[in-house]
Parts: C-alpha cells; sequence; structure tokens
C-alpha cells in the first residue's frame, strides 16, 4: 500500500502547549495534544506518529510532506542532530522508517501543510486526541 502523510507539530511558547496534525489524505486525520513541549519535540512526534500508522498499516511506500526544514534535513542525514533532547526522537524515527521499504520525506512549504497545521492547532486549543478516518 502506497501512502502520503502531510504532519506538522507546533508549540505555544518555546516550550510551551504542543501539539501535532497528520493528516493521510483520503485515509485518516490524527490530532494529538502532547502537554508542555518544544517545537521541535512535537514535529519530531507528528513524524512518529504518521510512522507509527504506516507501519502499522502495513504501508510499503510513504511519502512525508512536513514544513520542518530541521526535521526534513535532519532524516535524511544533511543536518546532525545535536540537542540530547531530540535525538532518541530521530533514533526512534530512523528504526520506524526502516520498517518501510519504500520511504521519502519533502520539505514543504507551510501554505501546502494547512490542514497538518489546522490538526495540531486543534489538539493545542482542545487538549484532546482526535482520530479521524476520510
Amino acid at each position: 500500500m502506497k501512502l502520503e502523510a502531510y504532519i506538522d507539530g507546533g508549540s505555544r511558547g518555546n516550550p510551551g502547549e504542543a501539539g501535532i496534525g497528520v493528516y493521510f489524505p483520503g485515509v485518516v486525520r490524527i490530532a494529538e495534544y502532547l502537554g508542555t513541549g518544544t517545537n521541535n519535540f512535537a514535529e519530531y512526534s507528528a513524524l512518529l506518529a504518521a510512522l507509527r500508522y504506516a507501519v502499522f498499516a502495513r504501508c510499503s511506500e510513504l511519502h512525508v510532506y512536513a514544513d520542518s526544514e530541521l526535521v526534513v534535513k535532519q532524516i535524511q542525514g544533511e543536518y546532525q542532530v545535536r540537542n540530547e533532547t531530540i535525538r532518541p526522537l530521530h533514533a526512534s524515527a530512523q528504526r520506524w522508517i526502516a520498517l518501510i521499504p519504500n520511504f521519502t520525506i519533502s520539505h514543504i512549504r507551510r501554505e501546502q501543510n494547512k490542514e497538518a497545521d489546522r490538526l495540531a492547532n486543534l489538539a493545542m486549543d482542545t487538549h484532546r486526541n482526535t482520530f479521524k478516518w476520510d
């Protein structure tokens, strides 16, 4: 099965109230409240949520779109992961990615990521988690 996912994480304050949005067009929308966290923690949490869903759905090909240039370039190996808090999240993401036969990740502009952003804001606004099938 081939899937694409649009992901976004955010925090109001850095650290502050944090949430994620994951949008698999035509499949599912995920909004998850994280509590207090940094923006980078939230961005990686969104990636991990997308990866977990894809693995459990037995996805053979996943393309992730993210507006976090840092996360994209770290996952692609272009940037080092220097933050001690983020290193375990990056390592976990790499382990999940290894379970997906064909994985790619691309940086997109914020304007192209509106649904994932909306879901992340919904989680931060309501302090609730939402899982909705399309």
